[in-house]
């Protein structure tokens, strides 16, 4: 299994994410989802590569040393066409590519791969948690991805045929788009990159007067 993983202009990302961490630390939050991601997709059972797809020239230096390959692109019209640009990039006859969301920050290499085990070799999607978007997205061996991400992707993906898997794997099913949706993720166990813009050093900082911004209760 080849994995592609896009990824946005680290400060034009995650615009639901603002007023999480100071503004000037915004493109480190969005990176550590990125890498907490990507390295855990790469020790999965059954993953072979993991590329990523990219906007910003801070990412690859990022990633090296990772062994996450990446691949600057620039002028692709939208997620879905870099998708299928990383895809034929990796696609080999009779391999299995798939697309995953680089927002997954607690995201375990065991759930990863029993989603990827699930699928048995057939096209297949992972649910978010509301059970409207797609964090994971997988082709029929030897076929394109076609993906169908954006607003009910999930359903989208479903009428191309594809199966829902991994309905029970929380951290596959954890993206984070927006600050509560880190708190649910900090719940599962963040990733060592994530870690740190975490509620609980958050809140310690804030409390120490070593964070720039307001302290907000939370529930």
């Amino acid at each position: 299994m080849d994995l592609v993983v896009p990824i946005k202009n680290l400060d034009r990302a995650k615009s639901r994410l603002r007023g999480a961490v100071p503004v000037e630390q915004h493109a480190d939050l969005v990176l550590a989802l990125l890498l907490d991601t990507v390295t855990a997709a790469l020790t999965s059972a059954g993953v072979r590569r993991v590329l990523v797809i990219c906007e910003d020239k801070r990412v690859p230096d990022a990633l090296a040393g990772t062994g996450v390959e990446c691949l600057v692109e620039r002028g692709l019209p939208g997620l879905n066409a870099a998708l299928s640009f990383g895809a034929e990039h990796l696609r080999t006859p009779g391999g299995t590519v798939g697309a995953l969301q680089a927002d997954l920050p607690a995201l375990r290499p065991a759930d990863l791969a029993g989603a990827i085990a699930e699928a048995d070799g057939r096209r297949a999607f992972s649910a978010d948690r509301p059970g409207t978007g797609t964090t994971l997205l997988l082709a029929h061996p030897g076929e394109a991805l076609t993906p169908r991400f954006g607003p009910g992707s999930a359903q989208a993906h479903e009428a191309t045929g594809a199966r829902q898997v991994g309905a029970g794997l929380a951290s596959l099913r954890c993206d984070v788009d927006t600050e509560d949706d880190l708190a649910v993720a900090e719940g599962l166990g963040l990733g060592k990159f994530t870690l740190p813009f975490g509620l609980g050093p958050r809140r310690a900082a804030i409390d120490a007067g070593q964070w720039g911004c307001e302290h907000r209760d939370e529930p």
